[in-house]
């Protein structure tokens, strides 16, 4: 059996560069292979730094326990297409709560995620917040294109109609929460910011919304932050100050020596499992308390 590729942390700031900032594709291979030495291990390293789809779920998507179905909302602007999960055997109304996907779009992954969220007795909706540019294509670089495109003001008026969608099911109690992964987290941010009846947010290592935007919020907030991630911590003291002078309920939790997007289980250097079950244990314990 072949060594294990030495993947530095340089290495995965240079990935998310290329993932979250200005670094296209062939920078991003031009800088990894100088990192590593050479072109093979360049080739080897990346896959490792990067998700992948074929990944096995955590939650099987024929799982029993589940049922789920693509559906379709009114969005902003048009149609919005999204993958729902809910217990099969629930009994009376259930707690709801919108999940939001990283830049990579509403893939198998997030699906998974709902459908976690969904075992421990809520009704979860992951829109798919490509809808207007066609939905989420299976080639992830090609869905990450996409998100430049997007009319910011549209995604979030989807975010708010995700949120009405689920307030308004006969299988909902009428109260929503929502949790969002890296540009999913600066989502769950932003409904919260532009949802009053929100009941809950989470947001995993996502961009914080301005001091002004901050005062709006009405949700109880739960944030989880990657210890290595110093682009996104960069922005945790102004968020705090502006929750504190709005007086917004909230927690924040940093997850030392983990990189952004631990809790990403597809992706083999990033994901930290002590860290992932240790937040989603606080994200679920959060939901219960507050969406009941």
């Amino acid at each position: 059996m072949s060594a294990r590729p030495k993947i530095t942390q340089e290495m995965i700031r240079l990935y998310d560069e290329y993932t979250h900032l200005t670094l296209d594709r062939r920078g991003f291979m031009e800088k990894l292979t100088k990192l590593a030495g050479g072109a093979a291990a360049a080739a080897a390293i990346a896959p490792l730094i990067a998700s992948n789809k074929a990944a096995a779920a955590m939650i099987e998507p024929d799982d029993a326990r589940l049922q789920t179905e693509t559906i379709t909302f009114a969005g902003a602007s048009g149609d919005v297409s999204g993958y729902l999960a809910k217990p099969a055997d629930a009994s009376g109304k259930l707690p709801t709560v919108v999940v939001i996907h990283e830049n990579r779009g509403l893939n198998p992954h997030i699906q998974d995620v709902a459908r976690r969220v969904a075992l421990e007795g809520f009704v979860a909706l992951a829109p798919d917040f490509l809808s207007p540019q066609g939905g989420t294509p299976e080639d992830e670089n090609a869905a990450s294109q996409l998100f430049s495109s997007l009319d910011g003001a549209v995604t979030v008026g989807n975010a708010v109609a995700a949120a009405a969608y689920l307030r308004a099911r006969d299988d909902g109690n009428g109260k929503v929460g929502t949790v969002g992964f890296c540009w999913g987290g600066g989502m769950a941010n932003q409904l919260a910011v532009n949802d009053p009846e929100l009941g809950a947010a989470v947001a995993y290592y996502g961009p914080q919304p301005s001091p002004e935007e901050a005062a709006r919020i009405k949700a109880r907030l739960l944030l989880h932050y990657a210890g290595l991630d110093e682009r996104i911590n960069a922005g945790i003291a102004a968020y705090e100050e502006a929750l504190k002078a709005a007086g917004v309920g909230y927690e924040v939790f940093v997850y030392e020596g983990v990189n952004h997007a631990f809790n990403n289980d597809t992706s083999d250097a990033r994901y930290n499992k002590e860290a992932a079950d240790l937040a989603w244990s606080r994200t679920i314990d959060f939901f219960k308390k507050n969406l009941a």
